[in-house]
């Protein structure tokens, strides 16, 4: 992937890092969608620890948003997409630990928040290498 996108033009960066804001987009109203139809009494199979289904929900607006902000400007898409990357590893360090200590996290919420961190800092990445191959033209 890196060498394909070192060499990549400025029209290819900007068609890669439009396809990076839809599938960011996209993952947000796909979290949104599931949140809110576990907040509205779906049972997923699983216990659910609330905090972090109001977290998703909440970032799943914010998903949203960074793939508008990324759609319009690599730059803020590249800010935007390090601090959900962030948040989400942060959360992700704190359910493990809960869990560790015999909270009530299931091990589908840690694999679906280590896929959340996993989709985020590719999207960095891309957002970072598609701007620097814009701004390298």
């Amino acid at each position: 992937m890196t060498e394909a996108l070192s060499t990549m033009t400025p029209y290819a960066a900007r068609i890669v890092k439009n396809g990076a804001a839809t599938v960011g987009a996209l993952f947000g109203v796909a979290t949104l969608a599931e949140g809110g139809r576990v907040l509205l009494g779906a049972d997923p199979g699983y216990v659910v620890f609330r905090p972090l289904l109001f977290f998703n929900v909440a970032m799943g607006a914010a998903y949203i948003a960074a793939g508008i902000a990324l759609w319009r400007s690599v730059a803020a898409g590249r800010v935007a997409a390090g601090a959900i990357f962030a948040l989400n590893l942060l959360v992700l360090a704190g359910i493990a630990v809960v869990r560790q200590g015999g909270g009530a996290v299931a091990a589908q919420s840690i694999a679906a928040m280590t896929l959340r961190t996993v989709v985020w800092l590719v999207l960095f990445l891309v957002a970072w290498r598609t701007g620097r191959a814009t701004e390298e033209a």
